[in-house]
């Protein structure tokens, strides 16, 4: 098969040292790196599994309202300022 391929200069230069220290044509210097690349299989990574470790007693404080908490304490700090104004 024929075909364009676009190279990096980086792995031009290292299919250049092949090609010298092997006595390889550029074809088969791309080929036997292409196989080599085409041969190794990637190791399967790993599964994330997060970690959780037990916080002790019930809560007392619900997070999921938490947002709700800090809207109900700015308005009690703003509704404060407004009555030391009159």
């Amino acid at each position: 098969m024929r075909t364009t391929v676009t190279l990096d200069p980086d792995v031009e230069a290292q299919l250049r040292s092949l090609m010298r220290q092997r006595g390889l044509s550029f074809k088969q210097a791309l080929n036997e790196t292409l196989r080599a690349g085409l041969r190794t299989k990637a190791s399967p990574s790993r599964r994330f599994i997060q970690k959780t470790y037990p916080l002790g007693a019930e809560p007392l404080f619900h997070w999921d309202k938490a947002l709700a908490v800090a809207a109900a304490i700015e308005d009690e700090e703003l509704a404060r300022k407004i009555s030391l104004r009159k």
